[in-house]
């Protein structure tokens, strides 16, 4: 399976193309009601925390449901702001298997950092969703967003986690991405939305920020309070124009 790409190329490699992240998100909406994508039973999952004010954007311009996808990198030893692959809550572990032979983990090095994660995982759920089950996902297209792809890695845990919940559509959907993360989500997802694609050199999300800052768990929470207590709408993507270039990543 090779996925359907819409990008934005006049943002390409430009930092500064998004005030922040809930206008990203905007954006992002923006595009996907202009895709062509079956939105009418869709669901947006936010990966957090910085996923979160992206995906609420996301799901009120498109008046659609929005719930997180809890998913966590595997730190590098002595490198929080690095991972060498990540972890979901069903406890499937996505490596990086060229850098852990380069940096010369073993399978205890491994187990014992996705032990770590894995715990970290059950707070953040507990404090994110409660006793709340993720909603029901079989059959839907299910939008998964981000503030960001670095490696990918993240996304494809979570990719792995909704499809193991039968998603009949799984759309990623991020601001800004390197190339070399939408070729390796290109065979696991059936549709990539990323308006900003950079080439060769180093990366950083937060470069295609002009406003940009980390969050605390306890603000993210506060965020899906307050979406769920706005006023439902009903279902369904409104339409909407978006400039976009659609290319197909092999």
């Amino acid at each position: 399976m090779a996925a359907r790409v819409l990008t934005h190329p006049p943002f390409d490699d430009r930092p500064g193309v998004f005030p922040d992240r809930p206008e990203a998100g905007l954006f992002l909406g923006e595009m996907l009601a202009a895709s062509g994508i079956a939105l009418r039973e869709a669901v947006v999952l936010a990966i957090p925390n910085g996923g979160v004010p992206v995906g609420l954007a996301v799901a009120r311009r498109l008046r659609l449901p929005c719930d997180v996808v809890v998913v966590r990198k595997l730190q590098i030893p002595g490198n929080t702001e690095a991972g060498f692959g990540a972890v979901n809550l069903d406890g499937e572990v996505v490596l990086n298997t060229a850098l852990v032979a380069e940096l010369g983990l073993g399978p205890p090095d491994i187990e014992a950092e996705a032990a770590r994660v894995g715990r970290e995982l059950a707070a953040r759920e507990a404090l994110l969703r409660g006793d709340r089950p993720l909603p029901p996902l079989a059959g839907r297209t299910v939008i998964l967003v981000d503030d960001g792809l670095a490696s990918g890695y993240t996304m494809l845990a979570a990719i792995g986690l909704v499809r193991q919940r039968d998603a009949a559509v799984t759309v990623v959907a991020a601001p800004t991405a390197p190339r070399t993360a939408l070729f390796r989500l290109a065979d696991v997802a059936d549709w990539l939305v990323v308006p900003q694609v950079c080439g060769p050199g180093p990366f950083a999300v937060a470069r295609a920020y002009r406003h940009w800052r980390d969050l605390r768990v306890e603000e993210t929470a506060a965020m899906l309070g307050a979406f769920a207590r706005e006023r439902p709408e009903p279902p369904g993507a409104a339409s909407g124009p978006a400039t976009t270039k659609e290319g197909a990543k092999r």
